[in-house]
């Protein structure tokens, strides 16, 4: 269980991270992390950290792939998590 919960902070930490660095090259114009890893980064883990980056970030916010999606991938991994830990 250890592991898991290590595993889930810094998943989380780095979609944070992530989501934040693609703001900042959107706003310089420089190459952009595409949107597939991003929402990729959520689905293994990091929703918490990629719903914060997108809220923190005002990134990715009038995008209903990710307005819906960040949410919707937390709540199949916390009913995952829940069955499994039953």
């Amino acid at each position: 269980m250890e592991y898991i919960l290590v595993y889930l902070l810094i998943i989380n930490v780095i979609a944070f991270v992530v989501y934040g660095d693609d703001k900042a090259r959107a706003r310089r114009g420089a190459w952009r992390i595409s949107e597939a890893k991003l929402i990729l980064l959520a689905a293994i883990g990091g929703s918490v950290g990629a719903w914060l980056g997108m809220h923190v970030f005002h990134h990715k916010t009038k995008h209903m792939k990710f307005v819906i999606g960040v949410p919707a991938i937390f709540l199949v991994q916390l009913a995952g998590f829940l069955l499994w830990y039953r």
